[in-house]
């Protein structure tokens, strides 16, 4: 049971580097629990400078965040949690907050992410529940409520891929040539993000950042939600880091979601093949920034095993480039990193 203060408790179970930050947070959790003891021990990773940790009483657990404040801002986080949960998103409530400390306390939604959950046999229901609580969080969107997923944005992280993807992780400088076709590519791309409709944007919402719970799924990891592109959410979910599903099967994810969009008065395109063109395009932004996103990680942060899965965006990368006449360019230039032969044949 949570309460205001108590300074008679202790904690016990601290993860064995414990270190000044630990030791405030655990100071600051025994001010708020009536039990005589408490555990806490790590929850999650994460590819930021938040640490989770679950923190345990008399039968029930929470989850605790960690954020440094010269790193992290935990208003953002606190304002989308309620932005989700009035839209009926089964998101963490905020339990208590210490936003100057950058300490916050929330609803546990245990340990089973849908990256752990999904296979065959349950798919297509965990991605219809999933598809149902974005539509809940996009029909909740306002203009002015949340930052804007504006052209600087969508700009900064697209340069993340020739910064870090290409020059760090690669090692290769890009011809005057080869930069010129990269900055028009990126210019087209961006311009097309920008045409799509704007709704409420999470930003990462994807199967390791959707929880197993009843109701189904929890929301988590939002803080950097913004207001945006339409088809980003869709995206995310499908064209996942950690998982890859065929085509004909993200297509049908997309046409369910987009069929529900349109029955209620979400501004989706009504052609569904042009839809799906921004859904593509959409995405490419997405897999260029992530692969300057993993690699960064890598090297400026030190946290190992993203670049594992560098491949598999690349990979998206490539189908959206050699599908699309536009995007030809891109493609070769993908081909000239990776010393490919060049793709021929467009399939749009």
């Amino acid at each position: 049971m949570l309460k205001s203060h108590n300074s008679s408790l202790k904690a016990i179970a601290l993860p064995a580097t414990s270190d000044t930050r630990l030791e405030q947070l655990q100071d600051w959790l025994a001010a708020r629990f009536t039990a005589p003891l408490f555990s806490l021990r790590p929850a999650s990773a994460d590819a930021s400078f938040r640490r989770y940790f679950r923190v345990s009483a008399v039968g029930q657990s929470w989850i605790v965040v960690d954020a440094p404040p010269e790193h992290e801002d935990c208003r953002p986080y606190v304002r989308v949690a309620r932005l989700l949960r009035a839209a009926g998103v089964n998101a963490p409530e905020v339990i208590a907050q210490d936003l100057q400390r950058g300490f916050l306390l929330l609803t546990d939604f245990g340990d089973t992410p849908y990256l752990a959950a999904l296979n065959e046999g349950n798919a297509d229901r965990l991605f219809g529940e999933a598809i149902e609580a974005l539509l809940k969080w996009q029909l909740a969107s306002r203009e002015g409520g949340l930052p804007p997923y504006d052209e600087a944005l969508l700009r900064r992280e697209c340069n993340l891929f020739p910064e870090w993807y290409v020059a760090r992780h690669l090692g290769v400088t890009l011809t005057a040539a080869q930069q010129q076709t990269l900055a028009g590519m990126l210019d087209l791309v961006i311009s097309r993000n920008l045409a799509q409709p704007a709704v409420y944007v999470h930003r990462d919402y994807m199967p390791r950042n959707l929880m197993v719970t009843d109701p189904n799924p929890g929301v988590i990891d939002f803080q950097d939600a913004v207001y945006g592109p339409i088809s980003y959410d869709m995206v995310s979910l499908t064209r996942d880091a950690f998982v890859s599903w065929e085509e004909e099967r993200v297509i049908d994810w997309t046409v369910r979601y987009w069929e529900k969009a349109r029955h209620r008065g979400l501004p989706v395109d009504p052609d569904f093949s042009a839809f799906y063109r921004d859904f593509e395009w959409m995405g490419l932004q997405r897999h260029l920034k992530v692969l300057g996103i993993f690699a960064r990680i890598h090297y400026r942060d030190g946290k190992t095993g993203y670049l594992e899965d560098t491949p598999r965006f690349l990979r998206y990368a490539r189908a959206v480039a050699e599908r699309y006449r536009e995007l030809a360019p891109l493609a070769r230039l993908i081909d000239q990193l990776e010393k490919r032969q060049p793709a021929v044949g467009y399939t749009f």
